[in-house]
């Protein structure tokens, strides 16, 4: 397995898996967690679904409620550093 595997295909693995896991991930978040999908049958006979509840508390979550108190910038020290008049 060595001689088929070359190590400059290693960076190239890693971002492979790091993206496949990240779809993964998010592939079972929404067939679970997302109230809109409907697994069971019970649930895909209601045409309508009444849940505004339960959809506000799948879009609110706590990263989107902690970045909301976040200043908007990616590198603040170096946006500081950059726009301070001297």
């Amino acid at each position: 397995m060595a001689r088929w595997i070359k190590p400059e295909v290693y960076p190239l693995m890693a971002a492979m898996t790091f993206v496949t896991s990240l779809c993964a991930f998010q592939l079972t978040r929404n067939m679970f967690l997302n109230p809109d999908v409907r697994i069971n049958k019970a649930h895909r006979r209601t045409a309508v679904l009444e849940n505004e509840v339960e959809g506000e508390q799948y879009a609110e979550h706590g990263l989107r409620k902690f970045l909301r108190t976040r200043p908007p910038e990616i590198m603040p020290s170096i946006n500081h550093f950059f726009s301070e008049d001297k």
